[in-house]
């Protein structure tokens, strides 16, 4: 007996990056949350026409960053000044000025694991299977084509209403994917 499949969604194809942007503008006007435009290269405003919101990854940089300086300060505080204090040349047990360096590296190396393991978290990589994958189409995503896919979990779903939205948007083809 056959297992039977779940709809993914809809995957529409468009051939230039011009058209792809007015469609990207239609479906978000048509209050779509559960979809994604996907291009070979960068296109530019498209985050604009899709109405995402800024990333939350340079806060997340920001506080790491912060985080690394101040260990980094606190750690060299504790053993010069409480841990093991040595009186070098009359100097004061707390000289910050020697400690920049080892404070700036600390909130770089923090930083870039922050951006690394941040970006990371916000894409939900890494994802080894997608439902997109099983469009033969989708393969083409990679040289010349341009593709929306909307999920079929978006409140707004509605196979034939989301058809019809697609292929008025100019998509030259729109297929369903299977989850």
């Amino acid at each position: 007996m056959a297992k039977p499949t779940r709809s993914y969604g809809l995957l529409a194809e468009f051939d230039t990056a011009a058209a792809l942007y007015p469609a990207c503008e239609r479906v978000r006007d048509a209050g779509y949350v559960c979809w994604d435009a996907h291009t070979p290269f960068p296109v530019h405003g498209l985050d604009r026409a899709m109405g995402m919101k800024r990333s939350i990854v340079p806060y997340i940089v920001f506080v790491m960053g912060m985080t690394g300086a101040s260990l980094g300060m606190l750690l060299q505080w504790w053993t010069s000044a409480i841990d093991y204090p040595v009186v070098i040349s009359a100097k004061p047990y707390f000289s910050w000025q020697a400690f920049i360096p080892v404070t700036f590296e600390l909130g770089i190396l923090l930083g870039s694991f922050g951006a690394v393991f941040g970006m990371l978290g916000v894409n939900k990589l890494p994802q080894y299977y997608h439902s997109l994958f099983n469009a033969d189409r989708f393969a083409r995503v990679t040289d010349d084509k341009f593709f929306i896919a909307i999920e079929a979990r978006d409140p707004n779903y509605d196979h034939d209403g989301t058809r019809q939205l697609l292929e008025q948007a100019g998509a030259v083809h729109v297929e369903e994917v299977e989850d």
